[in-house]
Order: C-alpha cells, then structure tokens, then sequence
C-alpha cells in the first residue's frame, strides 16, 4: 500500500498556529515545532498499525478504518475518533473528550512525500514528510 513506510518531518506550514488554536501552551508549542517526528506506517487491509517516535514520546496506534477508537496527542489531549479512507486519502475526523470539538486531520501522498494536513475550529496546518 502507498501509506507503507517510514516517514521522517520535514518541515510544516502554520503548525504553531494551530497548535495555539488547540490551546498548546507556548513552551510546548515551541518543543513540538523541532519534535524530529518519525511515522512508520503499516497497512493490512482496513486495518493501521501507526508507530510514531519523536524526541518527547514513542507510541504505537492500531486502528481499522471506520472504527471509533481513543487516542492521547503528545500534550495530553485526548480525543476518539476514527480515519476513513477516501479514494487515496486517509481522513480523520477526531472530538476532543475535554470540550466536545472536532480536530480533522488528512494523510495523503502527494509525490514522494506524505502530507498530514489538520484543521480545528477555522485554523488550518500541515505537515509534511519525506520516507525514512
């Protein structure tokens, strides 16, 4: 599958505005905008295995698509949520358990590099990432 891989960030676009959207103090804001994020990606099927190992945390998510499951952000949102696949994108649509509102987030490849784009309440970002 084209998602199969590891993934290293390259750069990202408005990330510290969404981030500050999402309501991410400024120290960790600053810390996650050089967290060296790496994705590695295994796809069986309908079903994800997601390991993501950055400078701050390592954590691995299992997920079929379309099946509601929990998951914790690297400051400790917790969400539930569940990614869907439409056409060649990956699409999540996520509700935070502390206030009840939606973080959207898409993967996608685009050439040789894969772009997660996200979106909560009007503020858009993105990151990108080259294979590892």
């Amino acid at each position: 599958m084209a998602f199969n891989g590891a993934w290293k960030v390259d750069r990202s676009e408005n990330y510290e505005k969404f981030m500050e959207q999402m309501g991410i103090n400024m120290v960790k804001r600053k810390l996650a905008a050089h967290d060296n994020l790496k994705i590695t990606l295994e796809q069986t099927g309908d079903k994800f295995n997601v390991k993501e190992v950055s400078t701050f945390r390592t954590v691995e998510i299992n997920f079929t698509l379309g099946v509601t499951f929990e998951y914790s952000l690297a400051d400790g949102t917790e969400l539930t949520g569940s990614w869907v696949l439409d056409g060649d994108m990956l699409k999540g649509t996520f509700t935070r358990k502390d206030n009840g509102k939606v973080l959207t987030t898409t993967r996608k490849i685009i050439g040789d590099e894969l772009v997660q784009t996200y979106n909560y309440e009007g503020v858009d970002a993105s990151r990108i990432f080259k294979r590892a």
